[in-house]
C-alpha cells in the first residue's frame, strides 16, 4: 500500500476529488494548511495597506490506496490540480506496513 500525500491549491479540491472517484478512491482526508516553498508567499492590499503573506493556504490530502493504484492517482492529481502557476503544490509517495479497520478488524487492502 501508498500514502500519497497531496498539497493542492484549496480551489482545486472539487475538481481533484471528482477525477479521484473516476479512479476508484472512494476515501480520502483534507487538512487545511499553511506553508511556503520557492515561492515565499506574496503581497497582498488590505485597506489600501500592502502587507507580506508568507504563509500561503493550501490543502493537504491523505489517500491510502492499493501499491498498484499510486502512480495513477499521483498522475490524476498532477494533472487535475496543475494551473501552470507557481504554487501548485506538490505530491509524495510513502510506503504504508499495515492498516486496520477499527470498526471490523480488516487489515490491509481490505481496511481501505
Amino acid at each position: 500500500m501508498k500514502l500519497i500525500i497531496a498539497i493542492i491549491k484549496p480551489f482545486k479540491l472539487d475538481d481533484v476529488r471528482e477525477a479521484l472517484e473516476g479512479v476508484g478512491i472512494t476515501g480520502m482526508t483534507v487538512s487545511e494548511v499553511k506553508g511556503y516553498g520557492r515561492q515565499k508567499g506574496h503581497t497582498e492590499v488590505y485597506r489600501g495597506a500592502e502587507y507580506q503573506v508568507t504563509m500561503v493556504p493550501k490543502l493537504k490530502l491523505e489517500i491510502v490506496v492499493p501499491a498498484d493504484l499510486a502512480s495513477r492517482v499521483v498522475e490524476t492529481i498532477s494533472q487535475i490540480a496543475n494551473t501552470g502557476s507557481i504554487g501548485d503544490g506538490k505530491i509524495f509517495t510513502l510506503g504504508v506496513e499495515d492498516a486496520l479497520r477499527i470498526r471490523t478488524g480488516e487489515t490491509a487492502e481490505t481496511a481501505l
